[in-house]
């Protein structure tokens, strides 16, 4: 048995043309737009995470004195070790 030739193929030189994206498409008022409106978007959305931020930060405040006038967990996480304190 005679063994097969493998066909090869020879890489092609094609030109591509530069293809329209949808930015040339767009007229630059449509663009200017979208711009703005991303840029709002972007600055709501930091706002939120602020205002997030800012609610956690509250809520660790608040339990954080609840757990201070505690004398339970005063207690708890105090040393045990009074002869330092002689």
């Amino acid at each position: 048995m005679a063994k097969k030739k493998k066909m090869q193929n020879a890489p092609r030189a094609v030109k591509e043309e530069p293809q329209a994206t949808l930015k040339d498409l767009l007229s630059s008022e449509v663009l200017n737009k979208l711009k703005a409106q991303a840029d709002e978007l972007k600055n709501e959305e930091a706002s939120r995470k602020e205002a997030e931020r800012k609610a956690a930060e509250e809520a660790r405040k608040t339990e954080q004195k609840r757990l201070d006038n505690d004398f339970a967990h005063l207690l708890e996480n105090s040393s045990q070790d009074w002869r330092k304190y002689k």
